[in-house]
């Protein structure tokens, strides 16, 4: 007589009533690529998730290499940048924002120190460009393009490199040596630069470098003035003028009483170069308050530490010898700022007008297709193409905010399409990533760690000499730094999936793979996804 055999194991092991218990399913989870927020705030266009991932397991060349793909000025951006990822940062919410600048500047910095070069470009593709300028918008234009095999000539009218990185910023917040470090090791790739020439014929140019294209990057120099009327006696100065002095032989001579008209980061820039210089007394007068003022607050923070002062809601109406004439002014119902007839006088050596700067445009009178408007170029937004075909435009010179990161990223973009032009063909524009929220973060996940503080210089030293005032983190506070990233919305492979599921669905695929789910055994109870410490999975439907 046969035995039958108990009822679960007479069933084929291989089928669905077995243990294949994926047909329970009526929804799958998926693992997604979120937009972290850093990322999406980065006007330079940085995958800043992407390289602190490298940064925080102690790769920090492969880091460097992976944030120089898109920028190629970490060691500057670390100093410079206003850093709106760390505004945008997720973990703000939790404790502090990740200190993402501090360790850029490490990654720059360590690439200076050890000597690390870009790679000449895998090919050359007998296409050349000219880029007029050699400010940040231009060379990292030139950059690019060089990476993508195309020859490239920079023309400058200065006699070095940097643009308003080198004649705006002052020592004390960009060292000379880092900016020339970064710039040399563009040069290196094979970018030729070409100094003390100034583009008055773009045509000509083009021919004689036999370009293909060309990308117009000439920065803001031209100071605004303002109308104060003034004796003869009364020494008057742009705040252009005396940053660009600085990279002189002789400083320009203020004396002791310097009074600065502006209210943005120039004037700050320009009454703390003052005090180095040896005035006693640095006074910036502005029009409207603090909170309407255009200059970033802890740029404002550092000056007051160093005794420049601040007459608020005040304009310039005459000077005259040693004495300036300001009049008391007060906000309208609209915020704007309304003279009172109120006035009183302030002794002063030398008046510096901060009131902004204007582009020299007028290369371009003889191109046609160009359109401006405001003091700019249009360019199509997408591209950085202007009307005429095959020139593009960025920087200054081009519709947006004045500043470092935005220029860099007008660079990088131009060349991508200037790259693409020169092939004939036309950019896809990039697939839209959902952004990766704070409620998708299961943030008990992560321990409490506050920021890493930078070490500053002492007080006495900032008002003596143009020594650099923010320090660098060392490489134990660096790899902390980098280790505080949540890794919104993008996997980090902590295995939290691997644990959770009941199932055993989740298979590893390997260190930088991440993971994958074996649907034949997942019956969708979203534990993953509800688990997910950084929000990289969803639940979608099961497909019919």
């Amino acid at each position: 007589m046969t035995m039958k055999k108990p009822f679960a194991i007479t069933l084929d092991p291989g089928s669905s009533l077995a243990n294949k218990t994926g047909s329970w399913r009526t929804e799958r989870p998926v693992y997604v690529h979120r937009l972290p927020p850093c990322n999406h705030a980065c006007p330079a266009g940085e995958d800043i998730q992407g390289w602190l991932f490298h940064a925080e397991s102690g790769d920090y060349e492969t880091a460097w290499r992976h944030l120089t793909q898109n920028n190629p000025f970490p060691a500057i951006m670390g100093r410079v940048c206003y850093h709106s990822c760390e505004t945008a940062c997720n973990r703000g919410t939790l404790d502090q924002a990740v200190g993402i600048n501090s360790v850029e500047r490490f990654l720059g910095d360590e690439a200076l120190k050890l000597g690390w070069a870009f790679a000449p470009p895998a090919m050359e593709t007998g296409k050349r460009v000219l880029v007029v300028g050699a400010g940040p918008s231009g060379l990292a234009a030139a950059y690019h393009l060089r990476r993508l095999g195309h020859a490239v000539t920079v023309i400058e009218a200065g006699d070095s490199p940097g643009g308003m990185m080198r004649f705006g910023i002052p020592k004390y917040r960009l060292p000379r040596e880092v900016l020339d470090g970064e710039v040399a090791r563009i040069a290196a790739m094979g970018v030729t630069f070409r100094y003390g020439e100034k583009v008055s014929d773009l045509a000509a140019s083009m021919a004689e470098t036999h370009a293909d294209a060309a990308f117009l990057a000439i920065g803001a120099h031209i100071a605004k003035r303002a109308f104060i009327p003034a004796k003869d006696s009364a020494r008057i100065l742009d705040a252009v003028a005396v940053l660009r002095s600085m990279e002189g032989a002789g400083p320009p001579m203020l004396g002791r009483r310097v009074v600065v008209y502006g209210g943005g980061d120039t004037a700050i820039d320009v009454a703390r170069t003052a005090r180095r210089l040896g005035a006693s007394e640095a006074v910036i007068v502005y029009r409207r308050t603090r909170e309407r003022m255009p200059a970033h607050d802890f740029e404002l923070e550092e000056a007051l530490q160093e005794g420049v002062k601040v007459r608020w809601l005040s304009t310039i109406t005459g000077a005259e010898g040693g004495q300036l004439t300001i009049e008391k002014m007060e906000l309208d119902a609209a915020g704007k700022p309304q003279p009172t007839g109120v006035f009183e006088t302030l002794d002063a050596d030398s008046l510096v007008l901060a009131l902004g700067q204007d582009v020299d445009m007028s290369l371009l009178a003889a191109i046609p297709g160009l359109v401006t408007a405001d003091g700019v170029v249009l360019v199509d937004p997408e591209t950085m193409m202007t009307g005429q075909p095959g020139l593009f435009a960025g920087g200054d010179m081009a519709p947006g905010a004045r500043n470092v990161t935005v220029a860099i990223g007008h660079g990088a973009k131009a060349a991508r399409h200037i790259d693409a032009w020169l092939h004939g063909t036309k950019l896809a524009p990039p697939a839209e990533r959902p952004l990766a929220g704070f409620d998708r973060l299961n943030t008990w996940y992560y321990s409490d760690a506050p920021a890493s503080l930078r070490p500053q210089l002492d007080l006495a030293r900032r008002t003596s000499s143009f020594d650099e005032v923010q320090g660098g983190l060392t490489e134990a506070n660096a790899l902390f730094e980098a280790r505080r990233c949540l890794s919104c919305g993008n996997c980090f492979e902590c295995d939290t999936c691997y644990g959770v599921c009941p199932d055993n669905a989740v298979i590893k695929l390997g260190s930088g793979m991440g993971f994958t789910i074996n649907l034949d055994y997942c019956k969708g109870c979203g534990i993953c996804a509800a688990e997910c410490p950084c929000g990289a999975i969803d639940m979608v439907p099961e497909e019919s």
